[in-house]
């Protein structure tokens, strides 16, 4: 099981912004952010979900190449719909409107966005309607 994970930004405020805002639909927080007085080389965010920990980082840093794909479970289609506007309405682009991805299975309902730095984001309901 993956405890945590993070990608690499060029813009740490822009992308911090657009990831508070576009995870806020799916039940992400900012939880913790250290400068690089803590980390010794950057700073880094990190964002929680259901466990009241961060298990999603973001760091200024050289951006991952080839671009990151990164899916958020959502409990509900209603959810995966919110993240996909919440993150166009942040300067997110769209890389596939909410909708089945019947190829992966018959109830696999995702969206999915580029961040700022044309990281794949996307939201997935695995639940029937």
């Amino acid at each position: 099981m993956i405890d945590h994970t993070g990608i690499n930004v060029s813009n740490f405020e822009k992308s911090k912004e657009f990831y508070a805002k576009a995870l806020a639909p799916l039940g992400y927080q900012l939880l913790r952010e250290f400068d690089d007085s803590v980390t010794g080389s950057t700073s880094v965010a990190g964002f929680f979900g259901i466990d009241r920990k961060p298990d999603f980082w973001i760091g200024q840093g050289e951006v991952n190449t080839p671009r990151i794909h990164v899916a958020f479970r959502a409990d509900t289609r209603e959810m995966v719909q919110a993240f996909y506007k919440a993150a166009l309405e942040v300067g997110g682009r769209d890389n596939g409107a909410p909708g089945l991805r019947t190829h992966y299975h018959p109830d696999y309902y995702g969206a999915f966005v580029l961040d700022p730095d044309g990281h794949n984001i996307e939201a997935v309901c695995h639940a029937p309607v």
